[in-house]
């Protein structure tokens, strides 16, 4: 079966997104590495790379922790229950349709700038039905995708936990290196609604957005090791005393969903544009997003809390 949509504007915009939301998001929700890996079989070179550029704004595996972590603490409650639950499921896909826009958005505004271009028409080939080969299937999805990218996530997590056990354990005057750069990023985290801390561990999250948290905990509480904590009561009375408000709480929601891709998958996006100035690129642009929208929101809650 062969199915081909002619080009036109209105036509295309629609192929267009259904192309987004089937692959690049719908893998992406998974890791956006594989997103990236998923979009070889758009044939544009331009509309590849538009959706490749955007991928990063879909939250992956590694951010879900995070923003339902938050979610409970400030915004639900840690009491359980059925409306608990409904309600940080109505939040959490409230933040995933805000990264769904985002793309959107990001995408025209690339289309329109950067990567200028006539639309390419869209055709959808059916194959012949086949019975699957299980065996085949799973060596090459192995061999081809799994060991693949965590390869590339060994590549950056080895030297990049190193780094993060050395910040938080050589002591300048009995205060740890973290804690240093922390506070030397603290202006612009203010700024942004958030603190220097929860910056810095964004910057050493950069192998994997799992332990932003941990190492939040980690220099909140000046221990050498990352750590984590099975009550998030605690978690949530760690934070408060570190200053945390709703505000903080929003912004870092905000800034998770919108900041540089993880190592794994800008490395992807490297091997497969062969371009340096597209991978920064890559990164800049969720970057850029999350910083602006940080302030912004910082800015309009404090006017509000001053007016009221």
């Amino acid at each position: 079966m062969h199915c081909a949509i002619k080009q036109n504007s209105k036509t295309n915009l629609r192929v267009f997104l259904f192309c987004r939301i089937t692959l690049t998001m719908c893998m992406g929700f998974g890791c956006n590495a594989a997103g990236v890996v998923g979009c070889r079989i758009i044939d544009s070179p331009r509309e590849r790379l538009l959706a490749i550029l955007t991928n990063s704004f879909v939250p992956c595996n590694g951010r879900y922790p995070a923003l339902i972590a938050i979610l409970t603490m400030f915004f639900i409650g840690t009491s359980g229950g059925t409306f608990s639950s409904v309600m940080s499921a109505v939040l959490l896909t409230g933040v995933i349709l805000l990264g769904i826009a985002m793309t959107f958005g990001a995408t025209k505004l690339l289309s329109k700038t950067v990567l200028k271009g006539v639309p390419s028409s869209f055709t959808l080939e059916l194959p012949p039905y086949r019975k699957p080969q299980v065996g085949r299937v799973i060596v090459r999805s192995v061999f081809d995708r799994t060991l693949f990218v965590l390869g590339r996530a060994m590549a950056v997590a080895a030297p990049a936990g190193m780094i993060i056990w050395l910040m938080a354990n050589v002591k300048i005057g009995n205060v740890s290196v973290l804690n240093h750069c922390a506070e030397f990023l603290n202006p612009m985290g203010r700024l942004m609604g958030l603190d220097g801390v929860i910056l810095m561990a964004f910057i050493l999250g950069f192998p994997a957005n799992e332990i932003v948290i941990p190492i939040i905990i980690m220099a909140y509480m000046a221990q050498g090791s990352i750590l984590e904590m099975d009550s998030l009561v605690e978690m949530k009375q760690l934070f408060i005393a570190n200053g945390w408000t709703w505000v903080t709480a929003v912004s870092t929601m905000l800034f998770s969903l919108m900041h540089w891709p993880c190592s794994t998958t800008l490395l992807t996006i490297k091997k497969e544009t062969q371009s340096l100035r597209w991978t920064a690129l890559a990164a800049a642009l969720p970057t850029a997003a999350g910083i602006v929208f940080c302030i912004l929101f910082n800015g309009a809650a404090k006017l509000i809390m001053s007016i009221f």
